[in-house]
């Protein structure tokens, strides 16, 4: 019986163009697709002409239950390809616990290389890239928010967040209420059609987001750094 393994793979965060040989060989290959949202991974897959492939869903709902099985399967010699529905898998998406499991299990895993959401947008920013964090998804609560976008500031380098357009215009509120003198960038749409960089002060960006209501993803940026 040959090896089994799980392959993670990286997929578009926009264009479908972003999509690299090695993923599409990976999802042509695999017995089985671990994914986030079967008929997201379902559309990606017809684009790709790749048909007639099992498809799982693995999330943060089901992680727990689904992981045995897919252990069960590798260890019968079968190869399960893992994606989300955008980027890198485990990065603020299903994943991390699969990796955990597989550590503990000593179940081999490959990473492919691919498009993320938070290199991109660091690089297009323009804001510092000797050292950056990125911490996921900001807090609801308003508090926690500032709290968060705080630490961020006092830190070198730059700091990414990911912020929904539907609390955008808020936390920038709380930025231009709190740190009116930070540089901030505002990545939308990150590949796609109508992808944006809004860079400035924090009252600079709330008027023209005020105006200009946000649309898609977004990727929030902060540095207290001036050059």
């Amino acid at each position: 019986m040959s090896e089994g393994c799980f392959l993670l793979v990286p997929t578009p965060i926009g264009n479908l163009g972003d999509i690299t040989h090695r993923a599409v060989e990976a999802l042509q290959q695999a017995d089985i697709i671990a994914c986030e949202d079967t008929r997201h991974t379902s559309r990606l897959l017809a684009h790709l002409e790749i048909s007639g492939k099992k498809l799982v869903s693995l999330h943060d709902h089901n992680e727990a239950r689904r992981i045995p099985e897919l252990l069960d399967a590798v260890g019968d010699g079968q190869t399960v390809a893992v994606v989300s529905d955008a980027g890198m898998p485990a990065v603020s998406d299903p994943g991390y616990r699969l990796i955990q499991a597989c550590l503990e299990a000593d179940a081999p895993f490959v990473v492919l290389p691919g498009p993320s959401a938070v290199l991109t947008a660091l690089v297009g920013s323009g804001f510092p890239v000797h050292s950056f964090q990125f911490h996921g998804f900001l807090p609801v609560k308003k508090g926690k928010r500032l709290k968060a976008m705080t630490a961020g500031l006092e830190a070198d380098g730059t700091t990414l967040f990911f912020e929904s357009p539907h609390r955008i215009l808020s936390t920038l509120e709380i930025l231009a209420e709190h740190h009116p003198d930070a540089r901030v960038c505002v990545a939308r749409e990150l590949t796609k059609k109508f992808e944006t960089y809004h860079r400035g002060t924090a009252p600079e960006l709330l008027a023209h987001f005020q105006s200009h209501p946000p649309k898609g993803e977004i990727v929030l940026l902060l540095t207290s750094a001036q050059t």
